[in-house]
């Protein structure tokens, strides 16, 4: 049975991001120089559990009659929930003729191909140009490497002396400084070419804004960085999205003709220059879109600095006695970088860090450089291997779901709703939430693909599927899970957070926790894109957060301890309604907006017949819940808790 052993070792936590790994899995991996094997390291878990069960976890429930129950109620729906929408999108349906001209030719026989989302339809038509970079990538950066390693990491060696472990705690930082200047060196450069063939000339307009960001965080008084940086990058945000990039004509027309030229017959040299320039755009003419990642960095760049500035009378690597080669995450992220460190070159290689560059996910400063001059033991060709071929699957589940469900055409074509009935609305809508996942989930994974393949290991972003949330504070940790963090550690911690101060009443917490989540998520919707419809989508969110919070308060765990299948019942009551309003939500923001939303409704609750499937629906989605609690079960009792 080794074929299920590798696939469920592909479908393995650990495979999708290291950091689930218990934390003495790690340990061992930064401590053993021959890095265990997979096989190895799992039994090593099998030992651990046979002889230290986890704590707090329940008997396993998979083959209890109730489980029979739900196994029963997935045959039954989830082969309905795929066939319904397949039916609709057949050229035999009478409605296909309204959503047909926004199809594509596809690769299938005897099927085309959704391919009406703008967003990933930039992707997907340049798949093989952004392999063709990640293969040259990591290629050229070896033989870089071999043409000038003149004193560098690769040849320096651990000194045998009397006192060794001195003699080798200098070499091994000799090392990593030497390794640092060799892949800063190469990234720097890269990157400007880079975004040159990227951007063409806007290639200039990032990096003045680059050197604007930097002065900021360098040369403003330190007490008004914090101030200087957010109106600076907000700033940014907006005009960016309102002058759709600075084209030069339109920087040009700002200045008035003199009279002399005002008189003259056509357009005026400097006009003729500035349309040649823009006309060199290079592949992605609108780099504005992509740079709301890099503003993200730019805030991490400057508040990263602004901290160390308090922490360089001591070093915290010294007072807490740690080896900076085996840091956890917490540590790398925390812990500020060399002073010396934080200088322009070091800071263009961080921004412009090219796997990470146009998508993310998302890495502090701190933890970029921790992880340049120190690879993480975690990297592993196997693993590295295993994400890849992972990475693939999920390519090709999303190019059968285009050729197959055309959902996308279909509500971008503007339907007659009420000819949907209430089970082909609610599938029609379920699967726009999936493509919406997926086409997030494949270039996050692409790009992180990337940077595995060149020593760097940025956070998962998406670390459960779609179909496998029931809470709003656990969907939002684990949808975009690098910008989450990101939000936390530079917004919603500065701005106090939800932690009490001595002295400080329940009320008042409560109250400044939730005007910091109101911040938090109005940053979020306006990074995403300057529309009425996002704000609204951030706004639900929080909404829908606040029935989670209450009736947490109101049953608490603790008092049900003598009846935890009771507990978990309410929780999966409770877990009904949260995937109903989650859905809402991300419909409205990143689908049919508010307008298809009321449309969907009416569609499906306008009728008896509605009603009914709605009351069906809520019994099988409180099916899902029982199996997604399960799940969370079974991780933990293997050691892993991702607390989502």
């Amino acid at each position: 049975m080794s074929w299920l052993y590798h696939l469920k070792k592909l479908y393995s936590l650990d495979t999708l991001d290291a950091r689930f790994l218990p934390k003495q899995t790690l340990n061992e991996l930064k401590i053993d120089p021959a890095k265990p094997s997979p096989e190895e390291l799992k039994s090593r878990q099998d030992d651990r559990k046979a002889s230290f069960p986890p704590h707090g976890t329940r008997p396993s429930k998979w083959g209890t009659l109730e489980f029979y129950y739900h196994y029963l109620i997935f045959i039954i729906c989830i082969p309905l929930m795929f066939y319904t929408p397949y039916v609709v999108s057949k050229a035999s349906d009478p409605r296909y003729p309204i959503f047909e001209p926004l199809l594509s030719p596809g690769w299938i026989p005897g099927r085309k191909v959704d391919n009406s989302d703008a967003q990933y339809a930039s992707f997907r038509d340049n798949i093989p140009y952004m392999a063709i970079v990640l293969i040259l990538h990591p290629i050229l950066r070896r033989l870089y490497d071999s043409l000038w390693r003149s004193n560098t990491y690769t040849q320096i060696r651990v000194v045998p002396g009397d006192d060794r472990g001195l003699t080798q705690g200098l070499s091994a930082a000799a090392a990593a400084d030497a390794r640092m200047e060799q892949r800063i060196t190469f990234d720097f450069y890269f990157a400007l070419v880079f975004i040159s063939a990227l951007h063409g000339v806007s290639a200039l307009k990032i990096l003045l804004i680059l050197y604007i960001n930097f002065k900021i965080a360098k040369d403003v008084p330190k007490k008004y960085v914090p101030v200087a940086t957010w109106l600076f990058n907000i700033s940014i945000l907006f005009a960016n999205e309102l002058s759709r990039g600075y084209p030069f004509e339109s920087l040009l027309a700002l200045f008035p003709p003199s009279q002399a030229s005002s008189e003259a017959k056509g357009p005026s040299a400097a006009m003729a220059l500035s349309r040649w320039l823009d006309s060199y755009g290079g592949i992605v003419p609108r780099w504005e879109v992509l740079f709301k990642i890099t503003v993200l960095r730019l805030i991490s760049f400057n508040f990263d600095h602004y901290w160390s500035l308090d922490k360089r009378a001591s070093s915290p690597l010294e007072k807490k006695q740690l080896d900076p080669s085996s840091l956890s995450e917490r540590d790398r992220v925390s812990m500020p970088a060399k002073p010396g460190d934080y200088t322009f070159r070091n800071y263009v290689a961080y921004t412009l860090y090219s796997p990470l560059y146009i998508a993310g996910p998302i890495l502090t400063f701190n933890d970029h450089i921790s992880q340049i001059r120190y690879p993480l033991p975690s990297i592993t060709t196997h693993r590295t291997l295993l994400y890849g071929l992972r990475f693939l699957l999920t390519l090709l589940t999303m190019e059968l779901v285009l050729h197959f469900i055309y959902a996308v055409a279909i509500s971008k074509a503007s339907p007659d709703w009420t000819s949907y009935t209430p089970f082909q609305l609610s599938m029609l809508a379920f699967f726009n939430l999936h493509i919406i996942w997926l086409k997030l989930l494949i270039p996050w994974r692409f790009f992180r693909f990337w940077a595995l393949c060149d020593g760097i290991d940025p956070p998962e972003n998406m670390v459960r599927c779609m179909s496998d949330n029931y809470s709003a504070f656990a969907f939002w940790r684990s949808w975009h899970r690098s910008f989450n963090r990101w939000t936390v550690r530079y917004i919603f911690v500065p701005l106090g957070g939800s932690r009490a101060t001595a002295g400080e009443s329940q009320t008042w917490v409560m109250l400044r926790a939730g005007g910091n989540f109101v911040a938090v998520f109005t940053f979020v919707a306006l990074w995403h894109d300057i529309q009425l419809r996002l704000l609204m989508w951030g706004w639900l969110i929080l909404l829908f957060i606040l029935p989670e919070v209450l009736a947490t308060k109101l049953f608490p765990k603790k008092k049900f301890r003598d009846r935890p299948d009771l507990y978990r019942w309410l929780c999966g009551l409770g877990a009904v309604g949260n995937i109903l309003m989650m859905m809402a939500a991300n419909l409205v923001g990143f689908a049919v907006g508010l307008d298809g939303l009321k449309g969907l409704i009416q569609g499906i609750a306008g009728t008896w017949n509605g009603v009914v499937f709605l009351a069906g629906a809520c019994c099988a989605l409180f099916t899902g819940a029982q199996v997604m609690f399960e799940i969370r079960e079974e991780e933990m009792r293997h050691g892993f808790n991702m607390k989502c």
